[in-house]
């Protein structure tokens, strides 16, 4: 009998199962969308109005819809679920809640259901400016060493401004709140069961996305003392748990949660993983120098070095934090596929296709129309949520079709920047691998990105690179390979010669142009922060 894991990818709008076999073969896969998906107007039930730039969901869509995918992939795959030996589970990050002891999140206890604070927040939640920007200050005024780490800037996004937010803003749920945890640890700590003091989190979450290190731990009690008492006091007494690697076994499935699955109890589960990180295993890039990017919705690149260096911008370097014996650097950019969608409804278009054939009749530099795409800030280099898009260049002449070449070139540019940095900084790239949703629906788009960079980009056949990379390291916890490497080898499928996207050299030279222009926006809209514009 064949081992199969199962790989659990935690998305914006939806969970996806995706169940493999030891040889890397897809037995069967589903995907169930989230009751409430992105909760950004109003709170279910009390149909309260949320405040500007809040993201929310409900963390019981996480397990209905875990449940049902799990149970379709398993009709689809036809197997009986003895085979099932381990499971992985990736997440959005920093996707946090606030729970009880016994995990309960607060926004299920009838006397939080109806404050915003109380519900998890999703990780494009962006309430937390003003307290990101305290953090910030407060960490340049002390000259804090850990910020050489995340590039010079803690991010919008991460667990501590969010938990700040609430501090001042929801004192009485901040009171309330016994743990605070990713919703990747929640989800996990659900199927494995056990107390608070001991639940699993994973290191990916806590180096990336709240400022942990395995040398040094989370920053000085005096450092969070200085931004404000009670976070030093959550930091200290509400973030209990064991660390542990993508990959390592975080305990054993319940007996509860292997009914709602309809999989045996007892069988490993693996550690969690940020969504995006676990496209590094599912792509088969084991080796250094890979820059891996995940193009969704926004865009994470993740590329693992054989040194640590710090790079001005990144979102973070963490030992470990993507495979073992090797430094993870993670960069991004906050709106790519959003932004995509944004401009279709803006036109008034019903889908891509004619907007697509339009802007791609269009010679590069869409006739001189320039794009800056911070459309939901800045994330690499300038770790900045407040920040704003522009369009520039336009005329009477420009169409649809011009804005949406631009705003393709532009993220393009963005992704350039970050190749660039990198480099510039003594963090070798040698190839590129494209995966996620986007390479396949909107082929334009990684076209543009190998002009831009004047390099190949390869575009990984798997479409659902993260939920594979999660069944890998839901094998690996289960023990059935030697080392993470050899899993990696034995499950991921490599890329063919054909999926390559070569640069054309007209248009790369042409670019140079652009990308100038961008950064010259870049400089223009950019306010001066630690991580500098240069």
């Amino acid at each position: 009998m064949t081992a199969v894991a199962l790989g659990l990818d935690f998305g914006t709008e939806s969970v996806r199962a995706l169940l493999a076999d030891a040889d890397g073969n897809e037995r069967g896969t589903a995907e169930a969308n989230y009751e409430h998906g992105q909760i950004v107007r109003s709170l279910p039930g009390p149909d309260r109005p949320l405040p500007p730039r809040f993201a929310l969901q409900d963390p019981d869509d996480w397990l209905a819809a875990a449940a049902v995918a799990v149970r379709a992939a398993l009709t689809e795959a036809d197997l009986d679920p003895s085979e099932v030996v381990g499971v992985g589970v990736d997440f959005t990050s920093c996707t946090m809640l606030p729970t009880t002891n016994d995990g309960t999140p607060l926004c299920k206890l009838d006397r939080f259901a109806d404050q915003p604070h109380a519900w998890p927040k999703l990780w494009k939640h962006h309430g937390a400016v003003a307290q990101t920007a305290h953090m910030n200050r407060i960490a340049a005024e002390r000259d804090e060493a850990f910020l050489i780490r995340y590039g010079g800037i803690i991010g919008l996004e991460w667990l501590q401004p969010k938990m700040l937010e609430a501090i001042e803003d929801a004192p009485e749920i901040a009171a309330a709140a016994e743990v605070w945890l990713e919703g990747g640890d929640w989800f996990v700590w659900r199927l494995v069961g056990g107390e608070a003091d001991t639940l699993p989190r994973s290191t990916c979450q806590a180096g990336y996305k709240a400022l942990w290190s395995k040398e040094e731990g989370y920053p000085s009690d005096d450092y969070f003392a200085a931004v404000h008492p009670d976070l030093a006091e959550a930091v200290r007494t509400k973030l209990p748990g064991r660390k542990l690697a993508p990959g390592e076994v975080a305990g054993r499935l319940t007996e509860e949660r292997a009914a709602a699955l309809g999989l045996p109890a007892g069988i490993a589960v693996s550690a969690a993983v940020i969504d995006a990180h676990a496209a590094v295993p599912g792509v088969g890039a084991a080796a250094p120098g890979t820059l891996v990017m995940v193009l969704g919705t926004s865009s994470c690149h993740m590329l693992n070095a054989t040194e640590e260096q710090f790079v001005p911008g990144l979102a973070g370097v963490v030992e470990g934090g993507i495979l073992p014996g090797l430094f993870g650097y993670e960069t991004g950019q906050a709106a790519v596929g959003d932004a995509f969608d944004w401009l279709k409804r803006l036109v008034g278009h019903d889908s891509f296709d004619s907007m697509s054939a339009d802007a791609m009749r269009l010679p590069p530099g869409a006739d001189g129309v320039r794009c800056l795409d911070w459309l939901n800030g800045c994330r690499t280099p300038l770790m900045d949520g407040s920040l704003r898009g522009a369009f520039t260049g336009l005329s009477l002449n420009a169409g649809p079709g011009h804005l949406y070449r631009a705003l393709l070139e532009a993220s393009a540019c963005g992704l350039r920047w970050i190749v660039d940095l990198h480099r510039e900084n003594g963090v070798p790239i040698e190839r590129l691998i494209a995966t996620g949703g986007l390479p396949h629906h909107n082929p334009e788009l990684v076209r543009i990105y190998a002009d831009v960079l004047g390099e190949p980009i390869d575009v990984h056949p798997a479409r659902q690179a993260p939920a594979l990379g999660a069944a890998i390291l839901g094998m690996v916890a289960a023990g059935r390979f030697d080392t993470v490497a050899e899993t990696i080898e034995a499950m991921a499928e490599p890329v063919p010669v054909e999926a390559r996207i070569a640069p054309n050299a007209e248009a790369a030279a042409l670019y140079q142009t652009v990308y100038q222009d961008y950064r010259r926006l870049a400089e223009t809209f950019g306010p001066t922060s630690p991580a500098g514009i240069n």
